[in-house]
Order: C-alpha cells, then structure tokens, then sequence
C-alpha cells in the first residue's frame, strides 16, 4: 500500500476522509445502525446480530472508536459501547455541507 500523504492535504479534507472511514465497510454500518436503534451494546451484543466473528466485530469496533465516532466505557468485563454525539454531529454536518454544494447542470457531463 502506497503512502497517503495525507500532510499534503487540508484539515478539513483528512477530517472527512476520517469519518468516512466509518462508513466505508458494511460491517461498521451495521454496528452504527445496530447502536442507534439500541443506543449502546457490547461485543456480545454485535456477535448475536451479525454474520461475523467476535474478533472481526471487534476490529470493526476499534476502528469505529479510533476514528471517534464511537465511544465505549468498561463495566466491569465489558466495554459498553455507543456513538459519540458531538462527533456524529460533527460528521452530520460535513456531509450535509459537503453534498448540498452540488448543484445539477443540464449541461454537465
């Protein structure tokens, strides 16, 4: 895999390419769906509901916490885990703005 050279990039532009990396793999959208229906889970929780093994569901877990758009706290044995408002929101926002620049032109190609 080639090098990103991501520092030859704006802020703003390695931000998005971030949360975008939550979206990127169906698993994560399942998890991400899966916690705002439920509002938290744990591991066990994801293992029951998906077509993956624990260790998958909590590599998915560590890249969706990684990137921020989820958090966790430990009860006990468990990580429990859910999204992290302030970045879901942060995220909501770039896209909106983001995809509400496109303005269709009938002669575009």
């Amino acid at each position: 895999m080639g090098i990103t050279k991501s520092e030859l990039f704006e802020k703003r532009q390695n931000r998005v390419a971030t949360l975008a990396k939550a979206f990127d793999h169906p698993a994560r959208i399942a998890i991400l769906e899966y916690l705002l229906e439920n509002k938290t889970c744990i591991c066990n929780d994801l293992v029951l509901e998906l077509p993956l093994s624990q260790s998958t569901i909590t590599q998915h877990l560590k890249e969706l916490k990684n990137i921020g758009i989820i958090k966790g706290e430990v009860e006990g044995p468990k990580v429990n885990y859910c999204i992290d408002e302030q970045v879901w929101v942060e995220a909501k926002d770039i896209f909106i703005t983001m995809f509400s620049r496109y303005v269709k032109k009938n002669d575009c190609c």
